[in-house]
């Protein structure tokens, strides 16, 4: 593996991104970077947030790069939404993807996507208490309004396994 690879919004896939460059010591680039300073082909683990379902910046990374695995960081549960993920960005089943949790900061939306978070609340909140019950949904809600931050080495432990399993 040649170096971790991300692209992020609000920041919390960058933090997803150094804590795994300091678990794998592998070299971290933001997307727009490692494509002047890596070299085509280079195999990298690539993290992009979520949305909707597509992880930015991937189709970019993955015609430069060669992604041995993927990290799609949103606001949902860790390891949830793996097979919605892979579908939505038409992934092959033998690469690795996990889904990391990392936040959501409110004052960072900006427009359009404050605009779209406000009016998809509701629904947000009424897929997170279907998905995984009223407590969650309840939660899920308070970040939506006040944000959180969730990002933890913790939740790299399936990437560190896998990562692990490569060498």
């Amino acid at each position: 593996m040649d170096a971790i690879v991300y692209t992020s919004r609000t920041g919390f896939t960058a933090k997803f991104a150094r804590l795994l460059g300091e678990e794998t010591r592998l070299p971290v680039y933001q997307l727009k970077r490692a494509q002047t300073e890596l070299a085509d082909g280079a195999e990298i683990i690539y993290l992009g947030w979520l949305m909707a379902g597509q992880i930015k910046g991937y189709r970019k990374a993955a015609k430069r790069f060669r992604v041995c695995a993927l990290a799609a960081v949103g606001m949902g549960p860790a390891g949830q939404q793996v097979e919605q993920v892979r579908q939505a960005n038409k992934l092959r089943q033998e690469t690795p993807v996990f889904t990391l949790q990392g936040g959501y900061d409110p004052k960072k939306q900006g427009f359009p996507y404050g605009l779209m978070m406000s009016l998809a609340k509701g629904a947000l909140k009424k897929q997170a208490a279907k998905d995984n019950g009223p407590e969650a949904a309840e939660q899920f809600g308070e970040m939506l309004e006040k944000g959180a931050n969730m990002v933890s080495r913790e939740q790299l432990r399936p990437l560190l396994d896998w990562y692990a399993g490569q060498q």
